[in-house]
């Protein structure tokens, strides 16, 4: 029974792979202003979250320690693995979706709404499929290791404290980004 967890979630995150596939056999424009923007708006997407990823190692990291010295290095290291699966879903999020966004675009303009819709749930559809694909392997292989062990909910409690601890960072710094992006939109609408 234990074994079936982390099956359930590899195919989840197969799934998710050809949800991708999927999305990315759409033409995204290959050129022309669009495909300027949408390769730009990738690629800053992409450096703000390896800087923020870089950053939230350090708190990771810290906590990791804390959780080490206090309760030993079993908690540390299923928080540290509950970090790294919401980072990794954080990041097939961010390169799904802005893949899908110039995708979703080009479909609404040359084949109208139903297409558009399309890929953009496909898109969607892969960021949920990561995230609770990723937490449930995460958490079937901590069920699998340490079945018969006394400390197993709290084993599973850090890996999902360091799934959380990442999500809300991505989530407060995500929020910060897109609000820095809407100004400057605005203040260049402005000018124009």
């Amino acid at each position: 029974m234990h074994l079936l967890l982390p099956l359930v979630a590899i195919a989840g995150m197969a799934t998710a792979a050809l949800l991708y596939a999927v999305v990315v056999r759409h033409p995204a424009g290959v050129n022309g202003d669009g495909a300027l923007i949408a390769e730009r708006i990738r690629s800053g997407a992409m450096v703000f979250l390896r800087l923020q990823y870089l950053r939230l190692s350090l708190f990771v990291l810290f906590v990791g320690t804390a959780l080490a010295l206090a309760f030993g290095i079993r908690d540390a290291l299923c928080f540290i693995a509950g970090a790294a699966s919401s980072a990794t879903a954080g990041s097939v999020g961010m390169l799904t979706a802005t893949r899908a966004n110039v995708r979703t675009a080009v479909a609404a303009r040359d084949e109208g709404r139903p297409a558009a819709l399309a890929v953009a749930f496909f898109g969607g559809s892969v960021m949920g499929l990561a995230v609770a694909s990723l937490g449930l392997f995460g958490l079937g292989l901590i069920v699998l290791t340490f079945a018969n062990d006394a400390v197993l909910a709290r084993l599973m409690t850090a890996f999902g404290m360091g799934a959380s601890s990442v999500a809300l960072f991505a989530r407060v710094g995500g929020g910060i980004f897109t609000k820095s992006a809407d100004v400057g939109a605005d203040m260049v609408g402005k000018v124009e």
